[in-house]
């Protein structure tokens, strides 16, 4: 079991499919956060989404490596890295393209 506060990284389609399922089930709001290794602009991002996580527990944060998980990312037409996407009960709500970190946490 994951505990609150946490980012949790998605590296098959299974655990994806697995983490979302979850995520539905709880009716909390799910932030994805698609990143690619390569990217500077993910990995200056990343820190906030933890400390997002921290912050705001009641919210599931998942994490998805478009590399890793190309099928999934095309799933969501992810084209840009940092792509935030937001989902409720598994339907997209809302979306933030780039390294927004007042818009993250303003959207949640």
């Amino acid at each position: 079991m994951v505990e609150e506060g946490q980012v949790i990284s998605c590296h098959t389609v299974e655990s994806w499919k697995e983490q979302l399922q979850l995520a539905e089930e709880s009716k909390k709001l799910d932030v994805v956060h698609f990143t690619a290794s390569w990217s500077g602009t993910c990995h200056v991002i990343a820190p906030v989404l933890v400390d997002l996580a921290k912050k705001l527990p009641n919210v599931t944060y998942l994490k998805v490596d478009v590399d890793e998980l190309k099928t999934v990312a095309e799933e969501w037409n992810v084209e840009a890295m940092p792509t935030f996407i937001y989902l409720k009960e598994g339907n997209l709500i809302d979306k933030v393209v780039g390294a927004k970190k007042d818009e993250l946490q303003q959207r949640i």
